[in-house]
C-alpha cells in the first residue's frame, strides 16, 4: 500500500513539473542579494500560508546574537529581513523532519557577462538561467514543491515537517541559528544546498584572513631608501601558496578523494599603496583557508601563523617587522553526519527510486549551515539539493530543470520514509 502511494505521489509531482519551474522562475526573479532578503522573504511567507501551514515570521535579534559564541560579524542587522519557518504538523509517532534553505544570493557581477539578465530566469536548453538559481532558490522551490504536494494529495504525516527559511547564509549563518536558538529542532534535516542532487553528507569549513604587511615610507623620488611594501606582499602570497602545497600532502578524507578541489588555501585579494605616484609602504592581503571535516581549525590557523613568519623570518625587514595575520571576515566550521546514518540512507535510497540511479555520496566543496545543525543543534543533517555547486556564485549561473523536478520527487519520497505515513 505504501509503495502504490509513493508511486501515485511520483506522477502527482511529475504533472506538475511547470508548476514547481514556474515557481523557481518567481523565486529568481525577485532580488535578494544578502542585506536585501525582505521581499523574496515576504513572498515565501505567503505562499507557505497560503498552503495553509503555520507560518512563523521574525526578524533577528542582531543585538542577542552578538553574545552567542557562533557569532560571525557582520555589519547590518536584520531589520526588514526576517527568518520564514513554517510547520506541517503530523498526527504523532513518527519522527520528524526540518528542511532547510537560504534565499539570500551574492551580488549579479557585471551583466555583460551573463547570456540571460540575472532576474530574468530565462529556460534554454534545459537550464534556467538566473542569480540564485542554482544557489540555492532551486532547492527552496523543490522543498516548497514537495510538502505542497504531499499536501494537496490529501496524505497525512505521522511526524512533524520543519521548512526553514533563511536570510545571511552567504556572509554569516545566522538566519540558521538564530531557527535554533528560536527552538526549532527536528530528529534529522535536509539542507537543499548545491549538491547536483548528490547525497552531501560532510560540507568543508573556510577561515578567512588578512595579512597585514608594513614596509617602509619614502618619497618617491628616494624610493630606495624605502621598503617596498608590494614585493615583501609578493613574497606572503607565495608563502600562502606554499602552505596549500603542503596541506594537500598531510589533508586526506574519505569523501574528499580530490582533496586539492577541498581545500584552496590562496590569497584572493591585494590592497597596497594609495596613490600612482607615491611609495606603497603598506600591503594588506586577504584570503580564505579551507577545511575538510575532523581539522582542527585552531591548528589549521596556527599552521597559516607558522608558514608567514617563517617566511617573513627570512627577510631582512620582515625579520623585525614582522606582518601581522588577523582572521576576521567570514568563518565556517566544517561538518559531516556518518554515511551510515538513516537519513543518509533514507534520502540516497529515495533518489535511486525516483531516478534509477546509484546516487553519488561525496563532500560538499563549499561551507554550509550544517555546521549549526549537525553541530551546535545536534540535528543529524545531510545535504542534497538540484543545484551544481560549481555554479555557486558564478556569473550566468543555472540549474538544471530536470534536476529540480526529480529533487523535488526525491524530498517528497524522503518525507514520507521519514515521517511515515499515517494511515
Amino acid at each position: 500500500m505504501v509503495q502504490q502511494e509513493k508511486e501515485i505521489l511520483l506522477k502527482e509531482i511529475e504533472s506538475r513539473s511547470e508548476e514547481i519551474i514556474d515557481l523557481l522562475s518567481d523565486l529568481v526573479k525577485i532580488p535578494s542579494v544578502t542585506g536585501e532578503e525582505g521581499e523574496i522573504q515576504r513572498y515565501i511567507a505567503k505562499f507557505l500560508s497560503e498552503m495553509g501551514l503555520d507560518v512563523d515570521v521574525w526578524e533577528s535579534d542582531w543585538e542577542e546574537l552578538k553574545k552567542h559564541s557562533e557569532y560571525v560579524p557582520v555589519t547590518r542587522g536584520y531589520d526588514g529581513r526576517p527568518n520564514v519557518v513554517a510547520v506541517l504538523k503530523g498526527t504523532g509517532g513518527g519522527k520528524s523532519l526540518l528542511l532547510n534553505g537560504h534565499t539570500d544570493t551574492v551580488p549579479n557581477g557585471p551583466l555583460d557577462s551573463w547570456q540571460f539578465d540575472p532576474l530574468s530566469a530565462e529556460i534554454s536548453n534545459g537550464r534556467l538561467y538566473g542569480r540564485g538559481s542554482s544557489d540555492m532558490k532551486s532547492g527552496v522551490a523543490a522543498i516548497i514543491m514537495a510538502v505542497k504536494s504531499i499536501m494537496e494529495s490529501g496524505r497525512k504525516l505521522k511526524g512533524d515537517v520543519i521548512l526553514d527559511f533563511v536570510v545571511d547564509e552567504e556572509l554569516s549563518g545566522h538566519g540558521t541559528l538564530d531557527t535554533i536558538l528560536r527552538g526549532y529542532t527536528a530528529d534529522a534535516g535536509i539542507c537543499c544546498e548545491t549538491s547536483e542532487n548528490a547525497i552531501q553528507p560532510a560540507c568543508i569549513g573556510r577561515i578567512w584572513f588578512e595579512i597585514i604587511v608594513r614596509g617602509k615610507a619614502a618619497g618617491i623620488q628616494r624610493r630606495y631608501e624605502g621598503v617596498n611594501a608590494i614585493d615583501l606582499g609578493y613574497k606572503i602570497v607565495k608563502a600562502v601558496s606554499a602552505l596549500e602545497e603542503d596541506r594537500l600532502k598531510t589533508i586526506e578524507h574519505p569523501l574528499y578523494p580530490k582533496v586539492i578541489d577541498a581545500i584552496p588555501c590562496m590569497i584572493g585579494s591585494m590592497e597596497a599603496g594609495s596613490f600612482p605616484s607615491a611609495f606603497p609602504d603598506t600591503c594588506i592581503l586577504k584570503g580564505s583557508l579551507a577545511t575538510v571535516p575532523g581539522e582542527d581549525h585552531n591548528a589549521a590557523k596556527q599552521s597559516l601563523i607558522d608558514k608567514v613568519n617563517t617566511v617573513a623570518f627570512e627577510d631582512s625587514w620582515m625579520k623585525e617587522n614582522p606582518p601581522e595575520v588577523v582572521f576576521t571576515g567570514y568563518y565556517a566550521e566544517s561538518a559531516e553526519v556518518d554515511v551510515e546514518h538513516p537519513i543518509v540512507k533514507t534520502v540516497a535510497s529515495c533518489y535511486q527510486k525516483v531516478t534509477g540511479k546509484i546516487p553519488e555520496i561525496s563532500g560538499r566543496q563549499g561551507a554550509a549551515d550544517t555546521r549549526f545543525l549537525n553541530g551546535f543543534a545536534n540535528i543529524p543533517t545531510v545535504i542534497f539539493g538540484p543545484g551544481p555547486t560549481t555554479q555557486m556564485h558564478a556569473n550566468n549561473e543555472w540549474v538544471l530543470v530536470d534536476d529540480v523536478v526529480d529533487a523535488t520527487k526525491t524530498l517528497a519520497l524522503s518525507i514520507l520514509d521519514w515521517c511515515e505515513l499515517s494511515m
